[in-house]
């Protein structure tokens, strides 16, 4: 387990990042290897920085839950609020709102596109039976109300895409410059 001496957030949470080394979620692949899949589609992608740091980000409130509780609060949240609130410490909106919105992206893909049940990995498919039934008709229509409704959609994507063993990526430290970019004016430190 890492320990938050250092007041620097971006060091936290890439320290945080490369402590999961190999340690897997309910995929086939670990956590790193699974946040730097994401945010290198993102980047591959032509991303925003802020959408770049969300997609390295997004399960941040899983590790958050299971080896920082003190940080996590309160641990029946889903992670994709652990992480929301705990990011919001650091970033704006254009990072939090994709990495909240990113389990209800996947609720609105299931309602509007045929077949996306079907590509969903074991690990996605395990989750969603905590994580609610696909959207419906009204909810799509809120939920495509959000400011970030579009880029959680993007994140989801590349999620939905970033679990595939062995796939080259950039290196964590590739992206330090993209979260430093993207911290609020006088970010607290932890």
């Amino acid at each position: 387990m890492v320990t938050h001496t250092n007041d620097d957030p971006v060091d936290f949470l890439l320290s945080v990042l490369e402590s999961q080394g190999n340690a897997k979620s309910f995929d086939e692949i670990g956590r790193l290897e699974h946040a730097l899949q994401c945010a290198t589609q993102a980047q591959q992608n032509g991303a925003s920085p802020a959408l770049i740091a969300a997609s390295l980000l997004h399960d941040i409130g899983s590790i958050l839950r299971s080896d920082y509780p003190e940080l996590a609060g309160d641990l029946e949240r889903g992670h994709e609020k652990i992480g929301a609130e705990v990011l919001g410490r650091w970033f704006g909106p254009a990072v939090t709102e994709p990495v909240a919105l990113h389990i209800l992206a996947k609720r609105y893909l299931l309602a509007k596109e045929p077949g996306y049940l079907e590509k969903l990995s074991e690990g996605s498919m395990i989750s969603l039976k905590s994580q609610g039934l696909p959207l419906t008709p009204l909810e799509c229509e809120e939920f495509l109300s959000y400011d970030f409704a579009e880029d959680s959609l993007a994140l989801r994507r590349w999620d939905d895409d970033a679990k595939t063993p062995g796939a080259p990526t950039l290196e964590l430290k590739h992206f330090r410059p993209h979260l430093k970019s993207c911290l609020n004016d006088g970010a607290s430190a932890l």
